[in-house]
């Protein structure tokens, strides 16, 4: 019978995580992490069932979480509220090597800082807006998502799909799919839907057309689908979508798009600012 320890140290899991991170678009919840990683390892089923602890925790789990919080330490992943870790920019150029090393410069750089704390300065105040962000930031925003590469505007549905509560997200990254970008699961209370995703990384609008067209490779495949476009759908396209015996399909276009963005933090970071007012006919009672 396996005991923790027959449970790799969690050591082990940061390379593995940037691996599969990789391979998953970038993202990953903890959820998605727990199942892809300790197989991807080649942990047996009674090593990642074996359970620890006050609360009965798979050890898998706890030491996966352990390396997930090092690898942000070492600026190798960011996570959101939602739970879904991502992989930063730096992580992705990490070596092994690099990856090994991060606990000892993170202890190495929080003895240093300890130790000037005494003189040092407080940190700067975030920079305000500047005039060329004064403007609308939909338009601003759009104007970023349509100079993303395909396949990076894809690995952000995906991310975003995942904040949204979906597992399971996959791109598939295929052509001639009828324009099938990728799949995910939702879960609302008891019941799972399978859904099916194409990202349209347009300036101008989807007609219908292109809703059918998806309908069509939707058949026999799930009954649940998703469009999701930087830019409009015409009116005929969102009759298409919710046309009666047919599967229906949800359509987010470029404007819901900017608001889940900003809901969820992704890109987009709110400010806010405190305005005192002085109502004076408040005091004429005192």
């Amino acid at each position: 019978m396996a005991s923790p320890k027959d449970v790799p140290p969690f050591e082990a899991f940061m390379w593995p995580i940037i691996e599969r991170l990789k391979a998953h678009g970038r993202s990953l919840s903890n959820a998605e992490m727990l199942a892809d990683v300790a197989p991807y390892m080649g942990l047996s089923d009674e090593v990642m069932n074996v359970r620890h602890g006050k609360w009965n925790q798979l050890v898998v789990d706890q030491r996966l979480g352990f390396a997930r919080s090092w690898l942000k330490l070492g600026g190798a992943v960011t996570n959101s509220q939602r739970g879904v870790w991502t992989l930063t920019p730096r992580g992705a150029a990490m070596t092994p090597a690099e990856v090994a090393a991060i606990q000892k410069e993170v202890n190495k750089a929080y003895a240093e800082r300890k130790a000037a704390e005494a003189n040092s300065l407080p940190d700067a105040p975030p920079p305000e807006l500047g005039a060329e962000d004064a403007g609308d930031w939909k338009d601003h925003l759009l104007a970023v998502l349509l100079k993303l590469e395909p396949s990076a505007f894809e690995r952000l549905s995906q991310r975003l799909l995942r904040e949204s509560g979906f597992t399971s997200v996959t791109v598939t990254g295929q052509s001639g799919d009828g324009g099938i970008d990728g799949t995910g699961v939702l879960r609302v209370n008891l019941l799972s839907f399978h859904v099916l995703f194409q990202c349209k990384r347009y300036a101008g609008s989807v007609g219908a057309g292109a809703v059918r067209d998806f309908r069509g490779a939707m058949v026999g495949r799930t009954d649940k689908g998703l469009i999701i476009t930087t830019g409009t759908f015409t009116a005929d396209a969102r009759r298409e979508a919710t046309r009666d015996g047919a599967p229906a399909i949800d359509l987010v276009d470029g404007d819901a798009l900017c608001d889940l963005l900003k809901d969820r933090g992704l890109g987009v970071t709110v400010r806010m600012v405190e305005e005192v007012t002085v109502n004076e006919a408040a005091f004429a009672d005192f």
